[in-house]
């Protein structure tokens, strides 16, 4: 006897809606991200780390700057140069979950001493958190109008190139890895290389095709908030767009292992992770 012979039309036309068990089991689950950060930083507060204190190698010149409106809304960041720099290879960096606060300033006058103008961009309006709650309540709003966040970083890497910039990498750390990479996305052509410093990885191909710069990613192997497996199918799906890509695991490293503003900070890793990440700019952008 059929199934709506027994059962009443509307339920039975209900249950035959129903995903069958094996296909609710095969889903994809979407990671909460937001929630893995949390656990992951959860000890930590916002203080300088050895690699926030690490001055420029040579001098460089620092202000606030408005390099978007959106929404009617002005958009400030912190944009720093060498004391000489009168046009050339510039970055994007993107802020941790904390916020853009003194400690990524300082990552990016380290990278601006190394010849680069950087603009430190803002994709929280201001806000800057010092606890793990209030981190992952602005990590969350961050994440919830991607349009806006890819609007308010190609308006970014615009600025640069309306002022002197002769090529643009992206960089950025956590929650700014994972908006490194979608800078790339965002802009294009007008980006010529990403760096990802343990960000939560996009893997629709859909998205990746708008890629159109080679990437770096640096993860650690015992960051429990980021699994090594949708690394590797990010890896897989950047491959299959035709970039180039190189991802690094430091085996032993935990996530935010170069973190300016946490203590998971991991020397040997953040120092070869620098030195990666110089010689991938400097073959890409210089």
């Amino acid at each position: 006897m059929s199934l709506s012979l027994r059962l009443p039309a509307a339920l039975a036309a209900t249950v035959l809606a129903m995903p069958s068990l094996s296909a609710q089991q095969h889903k994809p689950v979407q990671p909460d991200y937001a929630a893995a950060m949390h656990r992951e930083h959860a000890a930590e507060t916002p203080s300088a780390s050895p690699a926030a204190l690490v001055a420029p190698r040579m001098a460089v010149t620092g202000e606030s700057v408005v390099y978007a409106t959106i929404g009617g809304q002005q958009i400030t960041g912190y944009l720093t140069k060498p004391a000489y720099y009168r046009g050339g290879p510039a970055v994007v960096m993107v802020h941790e979950w904390w916020g853009l606060n003194d400690n990524i300033k300082a990552m990016a006058d380290r990278f601006a001493g190394e010849g680069y103008a950087v603009l430190a961009v803002d994709l929280f309006g201001g806000q800057v958190a010092t606890t793990p709650d209030a981190a992952m309540t602005l990590y969350q709003a961050g994440m919830r109008n991607i349009a806006a966040g890819e609007e308010n970083v190609a308006m970014a890497v615009r600025y640069l190139l309306a002022n002197g910039a002769t090529a643009v990498g992206t960089v950025g750390y956590c929650f700014g890895g994972h908006w490194s990479l979608r800078t790339g996305l965002a802009a294009g052509t007008s980006v010529n290389a990403v760096v990802i410093y343990y960000g939560a990885p996009i893997t629709n191909a859909q998205d990746i095709a708008r890629l159109k710069a080679p990437v770096l990613g640096l993860f650690g192997g015992k960051d429990t908030g980021i699994p090594l497996d949708s690394v590797r199918a990010m890896e897989s799906t950047i491959k299959k767009a035709g970039q180039a890509v190189t991802i690094n695991v430091y085996a032993n490293a935990k996530h935010a292992f170069a973190n300016p503003s946490g203590q998971a900070y991991d020397k040997a890793a953040a120092e070869d992770a620098w030195t990666k990440t110089l010689g991938f700019f400097k073959a890409n952008l210089k």
